[in-house]
C-alpha cells in the first residue's frame, strides 16, 4: 500500500487483543496474518486464507530468515545437550559448594549476569539464563515471573549496546547504508545516551538487590515465596521444560567444564563469523550467520568434551540433539509468524503510518522524546525491534544531520524506543521467547513486567528531555 492508512494497524492490534484475550500467540499472531493479507486482498477472507500462507511460507526465503529460524532449532540441541552432560548441573553446584548461590537474591543476581556478560544474541541470552536459572528459583522459591522478567530486561538492552555481535552489525549496515560518516563512531557515540537499555538493566539489578517487587510482580513473589508453587493454578507454560532439561547420564561426573568451555566458544566465534562474513570488516559482516555458526562451534565443541570423557555416544548425542530441537519447534513457530505479521505490517505501512501520526500530534520541541516514543509505538504495535531501526534509523539520523544535530542522541533514542516497545509487546517475539525459557505462562510475564518496563521508559523520556533542552 502506497498511502497507508489507520486499517494498517489493525493486523498487529488484533493479534495482541488475542493475546492477552485467549493466551494463544500461535493463533494471535496467525490472526493477525490473516487479517493484514484479507486487507491488501480487498477484505476478501477466503482469498486472504491462501495468500496469508503463501506468504508465511515465502518468509523463508531470506536467508536471513532461514538463519533464524534454523538458529532456533540448533540452540535447543545445544541446551539439551548441554544438560544431559551434566554441565549444568556441575555448574550450579560449583557455584553452590563455594556459597556463590546459595540464597534467593543470588539465584536473582545469577540470572541477572548471564544475562548481562552472554550479549551476541538476545535468543541465546535468555535461553542460556533460563536453562541455568530455573532450577536454582525452583530451590530458593524465587517466581518464574521474576526469572522471565530478569533475562527479559537484560538481553535485548544489553546487546543493543554491544556494537560487535549481530545487533550491532545489524544497524550498522543500516548506517552505512544511509551514507553515516563513520557509523561505528556514531553507535559508539550513541552508547551513553541509550537510556532505556541501560535503564531497564539498572532497574532490573535494583529489583534484585533491594527486592522491589511492584503489583502482580509482588503477588506472584508471595505465591512461590510462601506456597512453593512456581505459577499460577492454570497457567500455562510456554513449553515443557523436561524436553529442554534431560536428566544427566551417570557415566561420568558433572563438570562445569562441559558447559563453560561451548558458551565461551559460542561468544568467541561471534566476532570471528562478522570478521569471515564481513571479508575482514566485522561492520559488513552477517549477524544471522555469524550466530548460526557461533552456535553451531558451541554444539560441535559440547559433541566433542562428550565422546573424549566417554559420556554419550553418536547415536545418543544425535538423539539428544533432535529431541532438544523439537523442544524449541513451537518458538520457530511462533518466530515464523512473528517475521509473517513483520512482513505483512510492511506492506500495509504500519511503521510508516505511526511515525507519521505521532509525529503530528506532539510538537517539534521534543524532537528526542518524540523519537523516542515513535519507536516505541511502531516496536509495540509489530513486535520487532529489528523491524522498527529499519523504519526509524533512516528516518531519525538524516533529520538530526540535516538539522546540523549530532546524530549520536537521534540514533540512540530510536534504538532505545524500539527496546522499550518490544519489551513491552505480546507479540514480541524476545518476550515470548523469555517465557518459555523461565517455562512460565506469555501473559502472567507480561503483566509482571510491564511496571518495570514503564518505568525504565519514563527514565529514557526523562533523559532524552534533558539532553534535547541542551542542544
Amino acid at each position: 500500500m502506497t498511502d497507508p492508512t489507520w486499517v494498517s494497524v489493525l493486523p498487529p492490534v488484533l493479534a495482541i487483543v488475542l493475546a492477552i484475550w485467549t493466551r494463544q500467540v500461535y493463533l494471535s499472531l496467525a490472526a493477525g496474518v490473516w487479517m493484514g493479507w484479507m486487507i491488501v486482498e480487498g477484505w476478501s477472507p477466503f482469498s486472504a486464507v491462501g495468500r496469508s500462507i503463501a506468504e508465511t511460507v515465502a518468509v523463508l526465503s531470506s536467508a536471513g530468515n532461514a538463519n533464524v529460524i534454523l538458529f532456533t532449532l540448533v540452540i535447543g540441541a545445544l541446551i539439551a545437550t548441554l544438560e544431559t552432560s551434566g554441565g549444568v548441573r556441575g555448574f550450579v553446584h560449583f557455584l553452590e559448594t563455594r556459597k556463590w548461590v546459595n540464597t534467593p537474591r543470588r539465584a536473582q543476581l545469577l540470572a541477572w549476569v548471564i544475562g548481562v556478560i552472554i550479549f551476541i544474541e538476545s535468543n541465546i541470552t535468555v535461553l542460556v539464563a533460563g536453562s541455568v536459572s530455573r532450577p536454582l528459583f525452583d530451590r530458593y522459591r524465587v517466581s518464574r515471573e521474576k526469572l522471565a522478567y530478569l533475562i527479559d530486561s537484560t538481553s535485548a538492552a544489553i546487546c543493543i549496546l554491544i556494537p560487535l555481535n549481530a545487533w550491532g552489525a545489524y544497524n550498522l549496515g543500516i548506517l552505512d547504508s544511509l551514507g553515516v560518516e563513520n557509523a561505528l563512531g556514531v553507535f559508539l557515540g550513541a552508547i551513553p545516551f541509550n537510556f532505556y537499555a541501560i535503564a531497564a538493566i539498572l532497574v532490573a539489578l535494583a529489583t534484585v538487590i533491594w527486592r522491589v517487587d511492584l503489583g502482580p510482580m509482588g503477588k506472584a513473589e508471595r505465591r512461590t515465596r510462601d506456597t512453593g508453587a512456581v505459577l499460577w493454578p492454570g497457567a500455562q507454560p510456554m513449553i515443557d521444560e523436561g524436553i529442554l532439561s534431560p536428566e544427566p547420564n551417570d557415566r561420568i561426573p558433572a563438570r562445569a567444564l562441559n558447559m563453560v568451555v561451548p558458551i565461551v566458544v559460542m561468544v568467541v566465534m561471534m566476532p570471528v563469523g562478522l570478521w569471515i562474513t564481513g571479508e575482514g570488516d566485522l561492520r559488513a559482516g552477517s549477524g544471522s550467520t555469524s550466530v548460526l555458526w557461533a552456535v553451531l562451534a558451541a554444539l560441535a565443541s559440547a559433541w566433542i568434551l562428550l565422546l573424549i570423557q566417554r559420556g554419550s555416544t553418536v547415536d545418543e548425542l544425535t538423539r539428544t540433539g533432535l529431541k532438544g530441537a523439537g523442544g524449541l519447534v513451537p518458538l520457530a513457530l511462533i518466530l515464523l509468524l512473528a517475521l509473517a505479521l513483520g512482513d505483512v505490517a510492511n506492506a500495509l505501512g504500519t511503521g510508516p503510518y505511526v511515525a507519521q501520526v505521532t509525529a503530528g500530534v506532539l510538537p517539534p520541541v521534543i524532537f528526542l522524546p518524540l523519537v523516542f516514543l515513535v519507536s516505541a509505538g511502531i516496536a509495540f504495535s509489530t513486535g520487532t525491534s529489528w523491524g522498527t531501526f529499519a523504519i526509524m534509523l533512516p528516518i531519525a539520523v538524516p533529520a538530526a544531520i540535516t538539522l546540523g544535530l549530532p546524530p549520536s542522541p537521534f540514533l540512540a533514542a530510536a534504538l532505545s524506543g524500539g527496546i522499550f516497545g518490544d519489551h513491552a509487546s505480546p507479540i514480541s517475539d524476545t518476550t515470548i521467547i523469555s517465557s518459555m525459557a523461565a517455562a512460565t505462562d506469555h501473559i502472567d510475564h507480561v503483566r509482571t513486567q510491564l511496571p518495570y518496563a514503564a518505568i525504565a521508559g519514563i527514565l529514557a523520556i526523562l533523559g532524552f528531555a534533558l539532553v534535547g533542552a541542551g542542544m
